[in-house]
C-alpha cells in the first residue's frame, strides 16, 4: 500500500459516490448531510486542527455527545493525520482524570454544560486547546473551524501509524489505552463488506440505521466504517428509541446493535414480517446474544440475526456467514486474515470442542497498550497471537462459541465452573428473561457462584426452584451456592453486564 493512501480517511473518501450531492446523512431530527457536506465540513475542522501547530501524533480527546458535527470532528481527526480518542460519554471526573493524565492529549473536545470542570482537568494535564461541541450544531470548535478553507489534502500516513486511542472498559483495575492503526482499521473494514454483502450503489445501495452511541468500536468503527466504505446512506438516530427504528425499518436494509436492542424491539408490538421486509441484514455484538432472542427473532421477522464478536483490541475477529449458516449462540468463523486458536494453560492448541483460552492473530489486531510496554508483552504470546481473555471452543465445522472471559472463571474446590454454561441453563429455565452469575469468596471451597436472575415481565420466580433445577441438571460443584431474582442486571453503555459490580454487592 502506497504511503500517499495509507491514511483511512484517503481510503473512505474514495468510496463516496459520483454524485456528492446525494445524502449521506439523514438524521432523527430532519436533517440531511450531503457527501460534499462530509467533505467540506471535515475539511475545514481538519484545517483548523492543523492551524493550532500540534505536534506529530497529537491527540484529540472527545467527549461529547452524539451527532453528526461529531462524526466529522473523527474524520477530520484522521485526516489531519492526528489520533483520536473517544471517551464514553458516561465517564465522570475522577475517570476524564486519569485518561487526560494518561494519554496527554493536545485538544480536548467536550460538552458546553461539562466545560468548567473539563477545562480544570485538561490545564491540569498539560492540555492547551478545550473546545466544546454539543449536538444541536453549536460550540466553540465550529465557530472556530467555520473560518477555516473547505479545501484540504489528506495527509499522508503510513500503515502502521497510529489513528485511534480506545481505552478498554476498566473492569479489573485501570483501563488501558488500545492503539488501533490505520491499517487495522482498514484491513478490517474492507474485509467486513466483503463478508457482510455490503450492497454497492450499483446494486442498489445500502442504507444503515446507526442507532449506537460514537465512542465504542462497534458504532464508531463497525457501523460508521461499513457505510462509508461502502457509500452508503446512513439513517442517523441521536439515540436508540425502538418505535423511531421501526419507523425507519422500510427505508433502510441495515441495522446494527446490541442484543439489548434486539431485545426492546421484540417488546414492540409493532415489530413483525411486514415491518423487516425491506431489510437486508440484522448483526448483533458486543454481549452475548440470548438463545431465545435470536428463535424469537426470526420468527416475529422472518430474520436471522447475524452475531460477531471482536474486542477493542481487535475490532472484529469472528462472524457467522452472510450465505451460510448462522447458528444461534456462536459468534460464527474467523474472518479472512484472522488466526484464531483456542490454547491450555500452556498455550497448546485444544481439540474441536474443548475449553480454552482464545487467542488471536491478524491485520486488524491493535499495536499495543498505550505507553504500557510491560503489559502489551504480556498479552501477547512469543509467536505472535494476542491473548484475548475470553474463554472458548471451536466445533468441529469452526463455529465459535464464546464460554466467558478468563477472569469470569469461577475455581470452586478445584474445579473450573465456566458462568456463561451455568447462565445457559437458568436462562432455558421457564419465565427466565436473562442471568449472570459470578464468583465470590467462600472460606472452604475458594469461591463458588452465585446467580443473579431476571424474571420475564409478569413472571414470579422462586430462587430454590432455579437452584433444585440446577441441581437436577448439573454436577453438584457447578450449582450456585446461592441465588437472587433481581429487576435487572446493572450493564454498561453497551449492554455487557458489569460483574464486577455484581461481585462486590454478593461477595
Amino acid at each position: 500500500m502506497p504511503e500517499a493512501s495509507a491514511n483511512l480517511y484517503a481510503h473512505l473518501r474514495q468510496a463516496f459516490p459520483a454524485d456528492l450531492d446525494a445524502t449521506a446523512i439523514e438524521t432523527d431530527a430532519g436533517q440531511y448531510y450531503s457527501w460534499r457536506d462530509l467533505d467540506r465540513g471535515t475539511a475545514m475542522l481538519a484545517n483548523f486542527l492543523q492551524s493550532l501547530g500540534l505536534p506529530e501524533g497529537a491527540r484529540i480527546a472527545v467527549q461529547v455527545e452524539k451527532s453528526v458535527e461529531a462524526l466529522m470532528l473523527y474524520l477530520a481527526t484522521l485526516r489531519a493525520g492526528y489520533v483520536f480518542l473517544p471517551l464514553n460519554t458516561a465517564y465522570q471526573s475522577a475517570e476524564i482524570d486519569y485518561f487526560l493524565g494518561n494519554a496527554e492529549p493536545a485538544v480536548v473536545v467536550c460538552d458546553a454544560r461539562n466545560f468548567g470542570w473539563v477545562s480544570t482537568l485538561a490545564f491540569k494535564a498539560g492540555t492547551r486547546w478545550v473546545f466544546t461541541l454539543n449536538d444541536d450544531r453549536t460550540g466553540s470548535l465550529l465557530e472556530r473551524a467555520a473560518h477555516a478553507s473547505d479545501q484540504h489534502a489528506v495527509v499522508s500516513k503510513q500503515s502502521d501509524d497510529l489513528a485511534v486511542i480506545i481505552y478498554t472498559s476498566g473492569t479489573t483495575g485501570r483501563s488501558k489505552g488500545a492503539m488501533l492503526t490505520h491499517c487495522n482499521m482498514l484491513s478490517n473494514a474492507l474485509v467486513l463488506k466483503d463478508c457482510w454483502g455490503w450492497r454497492s450503489p450499483q446494486q442498489g445501495g445500502d442504507v444503515l440505521i446507526h442507532a449506537l452511541p460514537i465512542f465504542h468500536v462497534h458504532g464508531l468503527f463497525v457501523a460508521i466504517h461499513g457505510a462509508l466504505i461502502n457509500g452508503s446512506k446512513m439513517i442517523w438516530l441521536a439515540k436508540f428509541d425502538p418505535k423511531v427504528v421501526l419507523r425507519h425499518l422500510p427505508h433502510a436494509t441495515v441495522f446494527m446493535g446490541v442484543p439489548t436492542l434486539y431485545a426492546r424491539l421484540l417488546a414492540e408490538p409493532g415489530l413483525n414480517k411486514s415491518a423487516a421486509r425491506h431489510m437486508r441484514l440484522f448483526i448483533s455484538g458486543s454481549a452475548p446474544l440470548l438463545l431465545d432472542t435470536f428463535k424469537t427473532w426470526q420468527d416475529r421477522t422472518g430474520h436471522t440475526i447475524l452475531e460477531r464478536y471482536g474486542m477493542s483490541e481487535t475490532i472484529m475477529l469472528t462472524s457467522n456467514p452472510y450465505q451460510g449458516e448462522r447458528r444461534g449462540g456462536t459468534v460464527g468463523l474467523p474472518l479472512p486474515g484472522v488466526s484464531l486458536r483456542v490454547v491450555d494453560g500452556q498455550d497448546a492448541v485444544l481439540a474441536s470442542g474443548e475449553i480454552g483460552d482464545i487467542q488471536v492473530k491478524g491485520p486488524n489486531v491493535f499495536a499495543g497498550y498505550w505507553r504500557m510496554p510491560e503489559k502489551t508483552a504480556e498479552e501477547f504470546t512469543t509467536d505472535g497471537f494476542f491473548k484475548t481473555g475470553d474463554v472458548g471452543r471451536v466445533d468441529a465445522k469452526g463455529y465459535m462459541t464464546i464460554v466467558g472471559r478468563s477472569k469470569d472463571l469461577i475455581i470452586s474446590g478445584g474445579y473450573n465452573v465456566y458462568p456463561a454454561e451455568l447462565e445457559s441453563f437458568i436462562n432455558d429455565l421457564p419465565g427466565v428473561a436473562e442471568s449472570a452469575v459470578v464468583g465470590v469468596p467462600h472460606a472452604d471451597f475458594g469461591e463458588v457462584g452465585v446467580a443473579v436472575v431476571v424474571a420475564r415481565p409478569g413472571v414470579q420466580l422462586d430462587a430454590g426452584q432455579i437452584l433444585a433445577a440446577l441441581k437436577a441438571r448439573l454436577a453438584n460443584y457447578k450449582v450456585p451456592k446461592q441465588c437472587h431474582v433481581v429487576a435487572d442486571l446493572p450493564r454498561n453503555a453497551m449492554g455487557k453486564v458489569q460483574k464486577n459490580l455484581l461481585r462486590t454487592q454478593y461477595s
